[in-house]
Parts: C-alpha cells; structure tokens; sequence
C-alpha cells in the first residue's frame, strides 16, 4: 500500500558563501587598474551588501564583479535585490543590496496556485516561508518539480526534505 510522499519548496542562501563572494569582490576591486584612486566600498552586514562609488559607472563594474563572484560560488544572482541607488556625502553614491531568502507570501500564493492548477494529485500547503507538497505518488511529485523548474520565477527555488513513509 502506498503512502505518502512530501517534500517542501525553499529559497535558501548559503552566507557563508555569499561573505567569500563579498571578500572575493573586494580583493579584485583593490587589485583592479580602473578602479585605483577611487573610493569603492563593498561590505556585507548581516543579509545585506553595502556597496558605496564614486560613480555610476563604478556601481555598475561592483555589480558584474559580484554577480560573477555569486556565480562562481554556486549562488543564484536572483538572491540579489538591488535597492535604489541614493546620493551618499561628497559626490559618491551607495547602494544597499538586500540578500533574498526564504520564499514571499506573494510567491507562495503563485507557487500554490500553480500546483492546484495542474490537477496533479498532489495538496500544498504554506509554511511561513516555504511551500510544503504532498502526495501519494513520486511521479505527481516529479511532475510538480519539472513544472516549476520550467517556470521562471524571480526568485530562486530549491527542493528540499523529501520524505517517504
């Protein structure tokens, strides 16, 4: 007799990596040329990169070499959210990048709702942030995976704690 099968859907980030990709970015802005004499910040604080440049233009260079660093390190730019850009003292600007983890409410309701869409027997429930789903056949479960595989959503997604009983 089958029983049921269950696995939750997360957005997790590993901080631990996220501060080697910060160090990393620092290190190359101090060993760049076209970045000498200029005044770039790049700091983690708790879950949120702090970057403050001279200019537009350095924002932009701190950004790529961040994203490269974040996909170097395994970690999905899409756990970067860029705040807004702000004028900082003495002709700099700074910028808070905010690090995303765990899913939204907004996004739980979408994921939910795709599933109950696909009229795969499976159940999904929320749970603060991550979408526990359920049922009695592995395959429905797979199926429910692969369509959100496909689907692009702005955050990245992980499926974790599959159980069987």
């Amino acid at each position: 007799m089958a029983g049921s099968n269950s696995f939750d859907i997360v957005s997790e980030v590993d901080l631990q990596e996220v501060d080697n990709a910060v160090n990393q970015t620092v290190k190359e802005i101090s060993q760049r040329y076209d970045f000498k004499g200029s005044k770039v910040e790049v700091q983690l604080d708790k879950d949120e990169i702090k970057v403050h440049a001279d200019d537009d233009f350095k924002l932009k260079s701190v950004h790529e070499i961040l994203r490269g660093k974040f996909s170097k390190r395994g970690i999905s730019v899409k756990a970067l959210d860029y705040g807004k850009i702000e004028k900082s003292g003495g002709d700099t600007i700074k910028q808070v990048i905010k690090i995303k983890k765990g899913i939204s409410k907004e996004l739980a309701k979408e994921i939910v709702s795709l599933i109950k869409n696909s009229k795969l027997k499976v159940q999904a429930q929320i749970m603060d942030d991550q979408v526990r789903v359920s049922g009695k056949e592995r395959d429905d479960l797979q199926a429910v995976i692969q369509m959100l595989k496909a689907k692009d959503f702005d955050t990245e997604l992980q499926f974790t704690n599959y159980r069987s009983s």
